[in-house]
């Protein structure tokens, strides 16, 4: 296990921003989590856990020891006539990890396809798209305990998931290190295809409801993702940088007064309604700002065009949600973590 010092954290994290790590370890066995937090204890360093950096924008320097959680493996541990369970090392690549179970026929989280970053984020963030989370095909998660180095097993029920949150983004933000994750998928698979366009591209391909596959529902999902969001291999980004607010009835029922074409979708606890569709009806869709701005197609992802900084996203950030809470008294909160 090889520490290093002053490391630039600009490959490891997808918006691209130029940041160094004051210490910077990879970690690929639980064992080496151990190990490096039992160094870091030991030198009263603070510990920064990163996977993918899908999620969040550096806005300075990290004054800690950085440690990547490169654990990897697939491993079936269990299996019915109906179903399977996977545990998944958190550093495999999740959409890797997608490709493999559509490989294999395993349904579930076929809608979750080409989203970014890795295993081990996916709880933590109850990543989600096209109607489907990871609470749906959850099973457990393995997590080393940052302060008794002991190793942890969560349910689902333990997890407290909600939307875009869980209980280590919460109650235990910063305590734990997920080392794997376990989901229960499915044989035989129940298509989810109302949300968004997916419908729509299935059949602009000529493939109708008796001809669903997950494979096909995966391809329609990549295509659909591939026209709206930029790869941030070429443009830095984080994906949806906002959640989508949910209204009150009575809420939604104003708003649609006001904007008739306002789209909305029904929730337990109230409308969900795009935040894109709220900043682009703000006039932000498009608009650069330097080298950062917002993606001309999506107007839910801020960019680095470049040498963008991470402070002057956030503070676009910012101004965004206080010009929303200024139109529409609604109040935006960002999924991307600040650090």
């Amino acid at each position: 296990m090889n520490i290093q010092e002053n490391i630039s954290l600009k490959p490891y994290n997808t918006f691209q921003i130029d940041k160094s790590a004051k210490l910077f370890v990879e970690a690929r066995t639980p064992e080496e989590v151990i190990k490096a937090l039992q160094i870091a204890k030991n030198n009263e360093s603070p510990v920064f856990i990163l996977g993918g950096g899908s999620n969040i924008l550096l806005t300075k320097d990290v004054q800690a020891m950085v440690i990547k959680v490169t654990i990897k493996g697939i491993e079936v541990t269990d299996e019915t006539d109906d179903h399977i369970w996977v545990k998944v090392g958190a550093g495999e690549v999740w959409h890797d990890f997608v490709l493999h179970a559509i490989t294999n026929n395993w349904a579930g989280i076929e809608n979750l396809s080409l989203i970014p970053g890795t295993v081990g984020a996916s709880p933590l963030q109850n990543i989600g798209a096209y109607g489907v989370e990871i609470k749906d095909v959850f099973e457990q998660l393995s997590a080393i305990n940052r302060h008794t180095l002991e190793e942890e097993v969560f349910t689902g029920e333990q997890c407290h998931f909600g939307y875009r949150e869980s209980i280590f983004k919460n109650d235990l933000k910063d305590q734990y290190v997920i080392t794997s994750v376990s989901y229960k998928l499915t044989k035989k698979p129940q298509f989810k295809v109302s949300y968004g366009a997916i419908q729509q591209t299935l059949e602009s391909r000529g493939i109708q409801s008796g001809d669903f596959t997950i494979k096909a529902i995966s391809d329609a999902v990549i295509a659909i993702r591939q026209s709206k969001l930029p790869d941030p291999k070429v443009i830095g980004n984080a994906g949806s940088f906002f959640k989508n607010p949910v209204l009150s009835a009575d809420q939604f029922k104003q708003l649609q007064d006001a904007y008739p074409d306002v789209p909305g979708y029904p929730q337990t606890d109230g409308v969900k309604i795009p935040a894109a569709w709220l900043i682009e009806q703000a006039g932000w869709k498009g608009r650069t700002f330097g080298e950062i701005g917002v993606h001309k197609n999506q107007p839910l992802v801020l960019v680095n065009y470049g040498d963008g900084d991470g402070l002057a996203i956030k503070t676009l950030a910012e101004n965004i949600q206080s010009d929303i809470s200024s139109k529409f008294g609604i109040n935006l909160f960002p999924e991307v973590n600040f650090i």
